[in-house]
């Protein structure tokens, strides 16, 4: 077997072997295929696709480059959630508590922000004491005592996709579904979690822009996670406005506290339940309300527990930007539009993502938001709120939002696009 040959017949638009598949990626894992041609293979899948199976064989070649999780040992049935990532998901906070409250156990292996996107454990990690690394022993003790845990996913968890993944975000190929697929169902498929809930966002603060895409995305995970014997469903959801009223580190924390208190923005609870369903269904525990978790105050326990046993303290002050800046309404009427890209993009320059792995992010920069889609605004008020450390920074943030704002004529009707697109099984 030689590099040549595979990227070659894949160039050529034929179907890659099961042995082909095998080998390639076990050879790049071992680095006996250089970067290259691994490069010109990832291309070659980008512009000729993959088949079903191919993508179910490259799937278990990642997921057998490392270790696989075992929770067999668990007394609860295990249930995670992935996100396709946007502005303002904070939705694993108040998750996966709750889901904990209401009896399964959540695994739940998270990243962090790059570009316009954030990550969960930037997020977490503006809480004082909270540590994003965790032992598999750690992990599977908190599970235990808790129910909950979120963290990053150790060096041993598909170290096949760690390798790739960085490539295709410098050769062009990020954008081929049987990749995105495989990447993120391999880690997930690894974890060894026992049934599996997709987020897959649409629209301009998502991944994928448009629902055909997204929803093709999401049929070939929930056939991944079915074909690796992982029970799995997506839901297709709204990212053309930001989730929430927040986006920012620090920001996302606090308004995820509300909603384990039983308030919170209506998309953001609306969400967080819609999942929550899902994952206790899958679990095999349907009649369990998640409703009732947040108003009773046990999802809010669990929160706490969760954040302690991974040396946070849930009520230490969370970090404040030092400056702020407002935005206001350009003017009178209804706010038919505020574009998520754009707030994404504008709380990165602010400081609250990284354009490299590397980088460091501000704990409390971000975009606040005091208006979203549908609400009647009044030319001069305020509309967003801008904060960061660095206040040379603002007219980047503002440069981002220009056009991302629309506000229509007083008594214009507004058709809001529902939170849930679809459900995919």
């Amino acid at each position: 077997m030689d590099a040549i040959s595979v990227i070659r017949a894949k160039r050529d638009r034929n179907r890659l072997t099961d042995a082909q598949i095998d080998w390639v990626v076990d050879a790049y894992t071992r680095g006996e295929v250089a970067d290259e041609q691994m490069s010109a293979l990832a291309m070659a899948i980008l512009l000729n696709g993959m088949d079903r199976a191919e993508i179910a064989r490259w799937t278990a070649a990642m997921i057998a480059s490392g270790e696989r999780m075992d929770f067999s040992s668990l007394p609860r049935p295990t249930a995670d959630k992935h996100s396709t990532g946007g502005v303002g998901d904070k939705i694993t906070l108040p998750l996966a508590p709750l889901v904990a409250a209401c009896g399964a156990a959540v695994p739940q292996l998270s990243g962090r922000g790059l570009g316009h996107t954030g990550g969960t454990l930037d997020k977490l990690e503006s809480i004082p004491g909270w540590r994003a690394l965790l032992s598999n022993r750690e992990m599977l003790d908190v599970l235990r005592d808790v129910g909950s845990v979120i963290c990053a996913a150790g060096d041993g968890l598909a170290p096949a996709d760690r390798k790739l993944y960085a490539l295709r975000d410098v050769t062009g190929t990020v954008e081929s579904i049987p990749l995105i697929a495989s990447s993120i169902m391999s880690k997930k498929i690894a974890e060894g979690t026992g049934s599996l809930v997709l987020d897959v966002k649409a629209g301009s603060g998502a991944f994928m822009k448009n629902a055909e895409d997204a929803r093709e995305l999401a049929a070939t995970m929930v056939g991944l996670g079915t074909d690796h014997g992982v029970r799995t469903v997506a839901l297709l959801t709204d990212m053309s406005t930001p989730l929430g009223l927040t986006a920012g580190n620090a920001l996302e924390v606090r308004e995820s506290v509300e909603v384990l208190a039983g308030g919170g923005p209506a998309d953001v609870v609306e969400l967080t339940l819609a999942l929550a369903r899902e994952m206790l269904d899958a679990a095999g525990l349907p009649d369990a309300d998640p409703a009732k978790a947040l108003a009773d105050g046990s999802a809010m326990d669990h929160w706490r527990r969760m954040i302690a046993a991974q040396g946070g303290d849930p009520d230490a002050p969370l970090p404040v930007a030092r400056d702020r800046h407002v935005v206001t309404a350009p003017a009178s009427g209804i706010l038919t539009g505020l574009d998520a890209y754009a707030v994404g993009v504008a709380a990165w320059r602010l400081g609250a993502g990284r354009a490299r792995k590397e980088d460091p992010v501000q704990a409390g920069a971000g975009v606040e938001l005091h208006a979203k889609p549908g609400a009647a605004v009044t030319a001069g008020q305020p509309l967003l709120t801008l904060h960061t450390d660095t206040p040379e920074k603002f007219g980047y943030a503002v440069e981002a939002l220009e056009g991302a704002v629309a506000v229509a004529e007083p008594g214009t009707a507004y058709e809001p696009t529902p939170v849930v697109l679809d459900r995919i099984a």
